[in-house]
Order: C-alpha cells, then structure tokens, then sequence
C-alpha cells in the first residue's frame, strides 16, 4: 500500500535513481532549462517525490525534469540546493513503479503500452484489477483487456500499436482472432491479420499524432503552476499550427516547429527531427 510518510528538507546528494524506475519521457532539454531558470528565481515551488525503500535510502519517483534543473543550478553555482523540500513515500517495488507511471501519466499523453509492464506487475503482486483501475484512473474493462491480451499479444502487434500505427482496439481484435484460430494455425492467423494491416483498407493516419487536446491542457497546467506570470507572443500562424496539432490530421513538420518554439512544453519528450 502506498502511504505518504512525510514531507521533509534533505540533502540534494541523498537522493539516488533506482535502475528499474526512470522517466518515461525523452529527456527535454528545453524544458530543464525553464526548470533552471524558475527554480533559480521562485526556489522549488514542488517537491519532488522520493521513494523510502529502507531508512536512509531514497529514489527518485518523481521530478526529474526538476532533478536535472537542480544538478545543473549546482554545478553553475556551488552551495547552491544543498537541501530540497522532497514529499516521502512508502510501498514496494511494483507499486513505486506503477506511481512513477501515474505520475508521468498525469502530465504528458502516455502510450498504452506504457501500462503493459506496470499492470501485469501489479496482478502478479495481487492487485485486484478493481484496485489497479482505480489507482491507474482507468476502467475496470480496460485493465482487464490488458491482462487479457498483452501476455500473448504477437511483438509485430506490440511494434505497431507503439509506433501509433494502429489503434489499442485494432491490436485487441488482432490479438483475439489469433487466440482464437485453430491449433497449428496461429501463424498463419497473424501473417493474413498482418496483410490486412498492411493494405490499403487500413485506415491509418498519414502522420502519427504528436500532441491531444488532453495533453495540451495538462502541459498548460504544470507550466502555470511552474511559472504563474508566463507570458507568449504569438502569431495567426503560430495559432493555426498549433490548433492542426491538436486536431491531428493535417499538420506539418513546420506546424510542429513552430508549436515547439512558442510552446516547447507542450511537445516535451517529441523529439526534433534532425
């Protein structure tokens, strides 16, 4: 069970990185830096969270956009963050995971395939799927599908539904035909599924959508919360890109440059195109 132990002021070198729990977004630089300078000027407006897996030992579970703003306000300025206000948190392994997913979730669009690892996880460690639906502020019926689906879903299946080349309910049905074809003909099942997905039929977005109207929403809170006297100087056509990135369809690789030089933390974890 997750519990809250308390909210303190520790030493910045205390806190260390578990290998089994990161950021599940591309680091943004640009992000880090508006960190920097925030921080800098207002202090550490939000706590990080830190895991206590054992008395004097913590993890970073969340805040790390903050913790690399912190490490390069450090090195510029010796004696700087020497102490940070952090909040405490206990519980095991699986469900420091499945936080650090929520956490991400709560801030940036995450990928369905994100949660794979995280609910399979917490059904090994006895979760009832009731319970992970209310942590993971999903329904009862989607985890299900989850666990369902994923332990046999097909890697071919698993590469398109991340790259966003088909949708969580077309690799679901995939996955169902194939559980479902006769013994010995499993393979062949997915090798017809595949050419249907590969075939002109498939309706698939001429691009993958980068950014969501939720998304976008999300990212505006956290940066107003970061900074409440943020101002941006905008044009018609900054406008317009950034409302055809939010519809989805027919933006262009200049409607996303745009949108990332007026409002880079809504494209944070995207990266650019070299």
């Amino acid at each position: 069970m997750i519990l809250t132990k308390r909210y303190e002021y520790m030493p910045f070198e205390k806190i260390k990185l578990h290998p089994d729990i990161g950021n599940h977004r591309i680091l943004n630089n640009e992000k880090a830096l508006h960190y920097e300078k925030d921080i800098l000027q207002n202090g550490l407006l939000e706590p990080l969270m830190l895991w206590e897996k054992n008395p004097n030992e913590h993890y970073l579970i969340g805040g790390f956009h903050r913790m690399t703003a912190i490490h390069a306000i450090r090195k510029k300025h010796p004696g700087y963050f020497d102490r940070v206000d952090v909040r405490i948190v206990a519980g095991d392994l699986d469900e420091m995971k499945a936080l650090n997913l929520k956490l991400n979730a709560d801030r940036v669009e995450t990928k369905i395939t994100d949660y794979f690892q995280v609910v399979t996880d917490l059904k090994k460690a006895n979760w009832t799927v009731e319970k992970i639906a209310e942590f993971l502020d999903k329904t009862v019926t989607w985890i299900e599908e989850i666990i369902r689906y994923v332990p046999s879903m097909p890697g071919e299946i698993r590469l398109l539904l991340e790259e966003g080349r088909i949708s969580w309910n077309r690799a679901r049905e995939v996955c169902r035909v194939v559980q479902c074809a006769a013994p010995g003909d499993e393979k062949k099942t997915l090798e017809r599924e595949l050419n249907k997905l590969n075939g002109p039929s498939e309706e698939r977005p001429a691009r993958k959508r980068c950014l969501t109207f939720r998304a976008a929403k999300s990212r505006l809170k956290s940066a107003l919360q970061a900074t409440r006297n943020g101002t941006y100087s905008i044009s018609t056509e900054d406008l317009l890109s950034l409302v055809l990135l939010l519809e989805g369809k027919h933006f262009t690789e200049t409607d996303i440059e745009k949108v990332r030089q007026k409002f880079p933390m809504l494209l944070d974890g995207l990266a650019a195109k070299s």
